[in-house]
């Protein structure tokens, strides 16, 4: 039975604003109070979405969350109508109100664990939206994260949809950000890599100092045992703490992986060799292909800053594979240099493409932070809402939307403008019909 991968990017929201929410990203904290340009990002995105499309990969849109957040404004205490809702919060803390402005929802990495039929006991499609439990902003977008999914994913003889994690540090789960999966085939069992920062309940365990480990051991085996996962397909290895607290704040920052192609930086992991041995005794593959990239070819502030793990590792029609790499790479002269070396290696990476993300980047996610990577049958992809497929027709119509319906320049104080809240929900009642989802948003309902 043919497999195949598909990309589903999220689509930037009418919100995107640089406000630096993000404790131990170090993008995001250091472009704090910058003006955004909405427009110029979500159209960055779609000219990604749309360049892997014309190279024939399989692609999909991810809707963005609604914002601002006026519900929980209200579940806060703020009274009146929205206008004065969102002039008193702005008032009372303009973080606050930028953290219920925030589009982070673009970086759906982090929206869902997904784990293939192959993998599972009943073979069924399984997901697990994250609950993002260790930063406010993103904790608000678990539940319009799942309707969004079961609207994408809807039939239930092929997919399996579970509840986001308990709304608690110790289960903290940031989603496929710090999950890997390798496999000889798309259609084939792999095995599932989920790594993880710290313990939630055992505190003498290694942790960072600096800043936080978002996800917990807790959270990764809780996700392994709603999908069915088996022993002998999953390893659970644990990030070295001291790069976390160099700005490595999810494992897609120093890690990216595809099929039997892992690449990473070798001081990503704790006890790597141990981590290799498990990995290779349960790879059922041919062989198995490690890039490690050394501190000498790029230091850890190279790969942050430029964000060389970050990257997409996608499959082409003629089964090589090309990294998907922002531009930073291509102007970091080591980052540059080593992916020269590693594309005319003994690999199956043959090309890079570089792709300009600045919006994204400045806010702290890179290409594969916007994608969320879903192995899938010919009859699975059948199953999926098909107008949230890329084609050239739907391209054309985005580009359009949000011409249409985003602002090119945003302040944190343009947050509190009540037709900014008009502007945005007006646009996503509008994407929900090109998409075809339904009522997924709470002003809908």
């Amino acid at each position: 039975m043919k497999s195949i991968e598909v990309n589903f990017d999220g689509l930037v929201g009418p919100t995107h604003n640089y406000a630096g929410l993000s404790e131990g990203n170090v993008a995001s904290l250091s472009n704090a109070t910058e003006s955004s340009n909405p427009k110029s990002a979500a159209l960055q995105g779609l000219k990604k979405m749309k360049a892997l499309h014309d190279m024939g990969l399989h692609q999909g849109v991810f809707a963005p969350q609604e914002r601002p957040d006026i519900y929980s404004l209200k579940r806060l205490g703020f009274q009146g109508t929205d206008a004065q809702i969102l002039a008193a919060a702005y008032k009372a803390s303009p973080t606050l109100l930028a953290a219920c402005c925030s589009a982070s929802s673009m970086w759906t990495a982090n929206a869902a664990t997904v784990s293939p039929s192959a993998d599972t006991m009943d073979q069924k499609l399984h997901f697990t939206a994250a609950n993002l439990a260790n930063k406010f902003h993103r904790s608000l977008e678990p539940e319009t994260t799942s309707n969004i999914l079961k609207a994408m994913f809807v039939d239930d003889k092929y997919f399996q949809h579970h509840q986001h994690l308990n709304d608690n540090e110790h289960f903290g789960d940031e989603g496929a950000a710090n999950h890997t999966r390798l496999c000889q085939g798309y259609g084939e069992q792999g095995v599932e890599i989920f790594t993880y920062g710290r313990s939630g309940f055992n505190r003498n365990k290694p942790a960072p100092t600096k800043f936080p480990a978002r996800q917990t051991l807790e959270a990764s085996q809780a996700i392994a045992r709603l999908h069915g996962l088996s022993a002998d397909n999953t390893v659970f290895v644990q990030q070295n703490p001291e790069v976390i607290d160099q700005g490595v704040f999810h494992n897609d920052v120093i890690a990216v992986g595809n099929q039997n192609v892992f690449l990473y930086h070798e001081q990503a992991y704790l006890n790597t060799a141990l981590f290799k041995e498990e990995l290779m005794g349960k790879f059922a593959g041919d062989k198995l292909h490690f890039l490690e990239v050394s501190t000498e070819q790029v230091s850890i502030k190279d790969a942050v800053n430029s964000y060389l793990f970050n990257t997409q590792i996608v499959t082409l029609k003629d089964n090589s594979m090309a990294i998907i790499a922002p531009t930073h790479c291509r102007d970091n002269a080591s980052v540059y240099d080593y992916l020269q070396s590693l594309t005319t290696g003994d690999n199956p990476v043959n090309h890079v493409e570089f792709f300009d993300v600045n919006e994204s980047m400045k806010n702290g996610g890179g290409p594969a932070c916007l994608r969320l990577r879903v192995a899938m049958t010919e009859q699975e992809l059948g199953a999926v809402n098909p107008d949230c497929l890329l084609t050239n027709a739907l391209y054309t119509k985005l580009v359009a939307w949000v011409n249409t319906h985003y602002r090119d320049k945003l302040l944190i104080d343009d947050l509190r403008d009540p037709q900014l809240l008009i502007e945005s929900r007006t646009a996503l009642d509008e994407l929900s019909q090109i998409l075809s989802l339904g009522s997924v948003y709470r002003f809908q309902q």
